[in-house]
């Protein structure tokens, strides 16, 4: 397993991975209190999307792998303490365009879906 996109990604709020490999990805993300929006322990949706997105970029797997755009539903609320993993599959290339599906679980119940579209620059989007 050899990641080359997004070195320093923060794994305490985006995720660890925990696979990659043709295609695939699978990260896990422990939910902690810094995660809280309320007093009833709902974890941000940003903090589910934001391990969604690293799945998808993991599974790109390239230095260069941007999203571009992402069509995303929240299905269940999660509570802080506990551990999603979000599953990242490349379903379409088209050039330079990659279409990722992604679901996150918690204990085998779909919390959340999504299609990001990424796309593969020839350069860092910065530079």
């Amino acid at each position: 397993m050899k990641i080359e996109t997004h070195h320093l990604i923060d794994q305490t709020l985006c995720g660890k991975a925990l696979s990659v490999e043709n295609g695939n990805s699978l990260v896990q993300l422990l939910t902690t209190p810094q995660m809280v929006a309320d007093r009833q322990g709902l974890v941000h949706g940003g903090f589910i999307f934001g391990a969604a997105d690293y799945a998808a970029m993991i599974a790109v797997n390239h230095p260069h792998v941007v999203l571009g755009a992402s069509d995303v539903k929240f299905l269940k609320p999660v509570r802080v303490g506990e551990t999603v993993m979000a599953k990242a599959q490349v379903k379409e290339i088209k050039g330079k365009k990659y279409w990722v599906s992604v679901s996150v679980t918690h204990h085998d119940q779909e919390v959340f879906q999504g299609m990001f579209t990424c796309f593969v620059l020839d350069k860092h989007v910065l530079e």
